[in-house]
């Protein structure tokens, strides 16, 4: 048959957007193309990454055999035999040398449930290594510690985002929806509508601006005073009487030690600290406690060092304003990556096993220590979070296999980890482009794009939804269910390894038994019926899982006080605060979208968002070429000035690499709770440099021979007002 399509979602953020992928073989040039449809959270719409999705399928730099480190030091294309024996005889030997702990897994939040899932049991089982986190840990670590902590689950919105549409108010802190997730924004339309959408941003972002002409209110405070903010308009809440007190009687523990908390924090303080006018916050707690009302936080308040206390904050207001669990109200994270969700339910962070359990439990352990049958006293103990374990790099970590992530791009101060994987014995990467962390690797393994595989993918609401294979992949590359599968057999390791993504989430599903994330109630066959599945599902979904109690034994939400203590500065000589964040054209490291032609062209390099006066005070031109560094580094790129940022703050996107490579700034502290890095609070220094070069970026491999991707006609744009974003409908 020479025509096949399958209904799927997309392969970028957690909205997971549903499409169709239909694919023509009937002649030699194949073309895949794809199509919205029609699903509650995007509506038939796409986004520009999602019509162009298909491109990368035939893209002529996709990695199509293994590749292993010569002795003159290039990569050179070997047989699956070699590489895999080389893997395995690099994990044999290093625990052999140094113990299983000096082997170490660095996951993704893009990697299906299925591959999220095996991943952590290889490591645990087939390596025995307590070593392994995920690149999650640099995007949801905070709101998940936090929500984990009030509620006794971290479910990004424990609702249908359907609900946003006939919210009145919609309070969004930290996220540019309009860049990260465009069809986001039809769900916002009501509270816009009402006048009520309102954006806390230290930049006139393309979503502060749906606030503009009587949708709504952008608060524009300084970088890094989100929680400040937050706990002022705590403080506003409770001292004019607008808190619920019946709810907070009801369905909370901790009130008093809250208020107590919350007392310093009069609107005068808060004002001064934050820039934000006092008569603007007010009016946006009386706004909230008005009804109907969202509030919605993502990594802008989250990336810090103090990233949980901010989220927590957030949730303590949407608590004492009687919001979460109650219908027409809530309160929720923006998960950003496709699969960030199920991403971190099902064993790939440092401290869990499937279902969202604590590997430090000793029911935990027996139960999946029985599913996967071995002995719960062989499992290792917790390892430790990203940034500390990539820290251990060619020191007490010898090997490291790195799944779904480009860390020399996505992490924090990479031009000293691009050091320490240097020093490694053995890099392994598995990717499907030659990425700039595959460009380190001694063996690079090929695998599945999203529409060669089967699979499932938890959306940003815990929806659990059905990722289906379109097409057969190119000869050479393979799942990593067949190379985890392929490995532990030359490693002799217990339990069994499927290569059926159907088998494996199967065997998901009971291990996640009686867990928080409870799957064991699904099945890919049961998910091809159509239902609706929001976790936990033991035998039926649960779209709202808080409208009668929280996760806690007692039912009850815990306000848990916490205060602001600005961070110390770091950098001497910097003025400027940077802040990263994304472009609309552009995905989290750029190794997919910088390879297509399309939103490459939109967005071909990093632009330094300055404002005009402090542009002029520092001598630099729209256009210029400019260096930003501090202590750990220094970025190039071209200067945009303009009015949507403040006169003390910078803005760079962090898709780029080499000399554009954000993250050659931030540095690699962490909040002591949840572990997340500094991302949105760096010190820095510009100067205008016209000696400066070009910026560069890594080339990847190039292919000539491979099919060329083909261009699909797409409906027309539809422009969201007062917003220069755009969505295809």
């Amino acid at each position: 048959m020479s025509m096949s399509s399958a209904d799927t979602h997309c392969p970028y953020c957690a909205l997971q957007c549903a499409m169709t992928v239909l694919h023509d073989a009937s002649s030699d040039d194949a073309v895949t193309t794809v199509t919205g449809r029609d699903f509650p959270t995007n509506r038939g719409g796409l986004c520009a990454k999602g019509w162009t999705s298909a491109e990368l399928l035939a893209s002529p730099h996709r990695l199509r055999m293994p590749l292993m480190r010569q002795s003159n030091g290039t990569l050179a294309e070997t047989t699956w035999d070699e590489a895999l024996d080389a893997v395995a005889a690099a994990f044999r030997d290093t625990k052999a040398t140094h113990g299983p702990d000096a082997n170490a897994i660095f996951g993704g939040g893009g990697l299906t449930n299925e591959k999220a899932y095996q991943l952590g049991k290889f490591a645990r089982v087939a390596l025995g290594t307590s070593r392994i986190d995920y690149n999650g840990r640099f995007c949801m670590s905070s709101a998940a510690a936090a929500s984990n902590r009030a509620f006794g689950m971290d479910r990004g919105l424990p609702f249908p985002v359907t609900d946003l549409d006939d919210a009145r108010t919609i309070l969004l802190l930290g996220s540019n929806v309009a860049a990260t997730m465009p069809p986001f924004l039809a769900h916002l339309a009501g509270a816009r509508a009402a006048g009520g959408l309102i954006v806390v941003d230290p930049r006139r972002s393309a979503t502060a601006r749906l606030t503009e002409d009587g949708a709504g209110t952008h608060l524009q405070p300084a970088p890094g005073t989100d929680l400040p903010l937050l706990l002022g308009l705590t403080h506003i809440v409770i001292a004019e009487g607008l808190a619920d007190r019946a709810y907070i009687e009801e369905r909370t523990a901790g009130f008093d030690a809250l208020r107590r908390s919350v007392a310093q924090w009069w609107p005068e303080r808060t004002s001064s600290t934050t820039g934000i006018p006092v008569a603007q916050l007010r009016e946006t707690a009386r706004r909230l406690a008005a009804g109907g009302a969202y509030i919605l936080t993502g990594r802008g308040v989250e990336q810090h060092v103090d990233g949980t206390a901010t989220a927590t904050a957030a949730i303590n207001l949407a608590l004492v304003l009687g919001l979460v669990g109650r219908e027409g109200s809530g309160y929720g994270t923006l998960t950003g990556q496709g699969n960030g969700q199920g991403g971190r339910e099902h064993g790939q962070k440092a401290d869990q096993l499937p279902g969202y359990r604590s590997i430090r439990d000793p029911e935990a352990r027996r139960h999946v220590a029985g599913v996967w049958g071995v002995d719960p006293d062989e499992l290792p103990d917790a390892g430790i979070p990203a940034t500390a374990l990539l820290g251990e790099l060619g020191g007490p970590v010898k090997t490291l296999l790195v799944a779904g992530s480009n860390v020399v791009v996505s992490a924090p101060d990479v031009d000293a980890l691009r050091e320490r994987l240097q020093a490694l014995d053995a890099l392994v990467v598995c990717d499907f482009f030659l990425s700039e962390t595959a460009e380190l690797a001694d063996i690079v393994l090929p695998v599945l794009q999203w529409a060669e595989e089967e699979g499932t993918m938890t959306s940003l609401e815990g929806r659990v939804v059905r990722r289906r294979r379109a097409l057969a992949a190119p000869d050479g590359a393979r799942s990593e269910l067949w190379i985890m599968s392929e490995i532990a057999r030359r490693l002799g390791a217990a339990s069994t390894w499927s290569t059926d993504p159907a088998e494996v989430f199967d065997e998901l599903a009971r291990a996640s038994e009686g867990g928080v994330a409870d799957y064991s109630g699904l099945s890919h066959a049961l998910l091809d019926t159509g239902i609706e599945a929001y976790w936990p599902y033991r035998s039926e979904s649960t779209p709202r899982p808080f409208t009668e109690r929280f996760a806690h034994a007692d039912g009850r939400a815990k306000l848990v006080p916490v205060d602001a203590t600005p961070p110390a500065p770091t950098d001497r000589g910097a003025e400027l605060t940077l802040v990263t964040g994304r472009y609309l054209q552009q995905y989290q490291s750029g190794t997919q979208t910088r390879r297509v032609a399309e939103l490459n062209g939109a967005r071909p390099e990093a632009r330094l968002e300055i404002h005009p006066a402090t542009a002029s005070r520092l001598g630099i031109r729209e256009g210029a070429l400019v260096a930003v560094s501090n202590e750990r580094g220094t970025v190039k790129a071209r200067a945009s000035v303009t009015t949507d940022i403040r006169h003390d703050t910078v803005f760079l996107p962090f898709h780029y690499a080499g000399d554009e490579c954000a993250n050659r700034l931030t540095e690699a502290i962490v909040d002591p709770t949840s572990a997340m890095p500094e991302f949105k609070r760096t010190r820095v220094m510009v100067a205008p440099d016209a000696g400066i070069p070009a910026p560069t970026t890594a080339a990847p491999i190039e292919r000539p021979d491979a099919a060329a991707p083909h261009v699909v006609e797409r409906p027309p744009v539809l422009v969201a007002a007062n917003s220069e974003e755009a969505i295809h409908g």
